[in-house]
């Protein structure tokens, strides 16, 4: 009998800007969330990308999407401050069944070491379907914060999400790098 090697872990990038879905700026976002999960994940793990403008029905219709491709997770960059073009946290709560705002509670908190402004961030994250969706600030090096600060809960809320289900996606962590909390039985 040869081994089975678990499947794959889907996660979807979303990018929300204006400009970089006009081809008029690089996205940086993006690109820093995938190289922060190869920096982490130690399970195999396969990204989905994608750029959207700062549009209510195109956040929302892009989360769904990659949620019904199969994504675990869902990582959005962008769009998550005071700005009238800034509406992730309205589209991310507009298709989550559940909200999760301990997430972007901790996620100012630890902003908040390093810039007075994190209070005007609007980081949130919730359920849709069986992806957890997490909405990060626009730039790397606040993405990297609040990614250290959330990423040690996110394996196992994705295990919550998927419980009952055949074949979860799990996700394992490069403990050198960062421990991934489970509670032990």
């Amino acid at each position: 009998m040869t081994p089975t090697h678990p499947p794959a872990a889907r996660i979807g990038i979303l990018t929300v800007s204006d400009r970089a879905s006009r081809g008029e700026y690089v996205d940086e976002g993006g690109p820093a969330i995938r190289d922060y999960l190869h920096e982490v994940l130690a399970s195999p793990w396969e990204a989905r990308e994608r750029i959207v403008s700062d549009d209510l029905e195109a956040i929302s219709a892009n989360i769904v999407a990659l949620a019904e491709a199969g994504c675990c997770l869902v990582v959005t960059t962008g769009g998550t401050g005071p700005a009238p073009r800034d509406v992730t946290p309205e589209a991310t709560e507009r298709v989550c069944e559940k909200m999760l705002p301990g997430f972007g509670e901790l996620m100012r908190a630890e902003s908040l070491k390093y810039v007075p402004t994190a209070i005007l961030s609007r980081q949130t994250a919730g359920i849709c379907g069986r992806a957890l969706v997490v909405n990060l600030p626009g730039r790397p090096r606040s993405i990297r914060e609040c990614l250290d600060a959330v990423f040690p809960a996110i394996p196992y809320c994705v295990d919550l999400i998927h419980s009952g289900v055949a074949d979860p996606p799990r996700l394992e962590t490069k403990p050198e790098r960062l421990v991934a909390f489970r509670p032990k039985g």
